[in-house]
């Protein structure tokens, strides 16, 4: 089935007003003034932004499967298997680099049990091994990801409006990270690209720690 015109606008009005509520509650602007409103909300805050971020996933993703139709274009054999481990490697790589996040903090349990009263994530500035190539290493592994999937209309819609705010987002996030870790931030800025690894543009593992030491004054 090929979409239609008012299918194609609903899907990325959808996923625009998916990204524009995601990034309004993170901002850190409005979360300042929810919390001083609303002081007793600080703690369960990053629980609640992630759980609403999930959910309000399902409609995007759901019209994405319902719109389904055939295929545009398709893995085929040696590409497939090109494709599919391209997956995996992202898919491992997104696992395996857990283990440098706080995932407490990430999830907003840590905030929750401390009963964390500030605006920010507490943490330093931390850079795990992949952020000495990237600034945003799971949002590339997710651009990874999507873009080695067999696409028809509506994936193509979504895979194009996910990417777009993935872009858009890490430039957002930045502006937070930059308040948070300031010249540390700002010089990792300088030397490491945003999404996409670079030749000559990668921190070697003592430039990192001295990174990660600058920001914890």
């Amino acid at each position: 089935m090929k979409l239609s015109s008012f299918q194609i606008l609903a899907l990325v009005l959808c996923w625009l007003a998916y990204a524009g509520l995601h990034s309004l509650l993170a901002a850190l602007g409005i979360k300042r003034r929810l919390l001083a409103r609303w002081p007793a909300l600080a703690p369960s805050y990053r629980l609640a932004y992630n759980l609403l971020a999930v959910i309000l996933l399902l409609p995007p993703l759901w019209l994405t499967l319902a719109w389904s139709g055939p295929l545009l274009w398709s893995w085929q054999g040696p590409w497939a298997w090109v494709a599919n481990g391209l997956a995996l490697a992202a898919a491992g790589g997104f696992l395996w680099s857990t283990r440098y996040y706080d995932m407490a903090v990430f999830s907003g349990s840590a905030q929750w049990r401390a009963g964390h009263r500030g605006a920010e994530d507490p943490g330093g500035l931390r850079l795990s091994p992949l952020h000495r190539y990237v600034r945003h290493p799971w949002y590339s592994l997710g651009l990874v990801i999507l873009w080695t999937r067999d696409m028809d209309e509506a994936r193509l819609v979504s895979t194009l409006c996910i990417s777009l705010y993935l872009w858009f987002g890490s430039l957002l996030e930045e502006r937070k990270l930059l308040a948070c870790h300031g010249e540390a931030y700002a010089r990792y800025r300088q030397r490491v690209p945003g999404l996409i690894p670079l030749p000559g543009r990668a921190l070697s593992a003592e430039e990192a720690r001295t990174l990660e030491r600058l920001g914890r004054r």
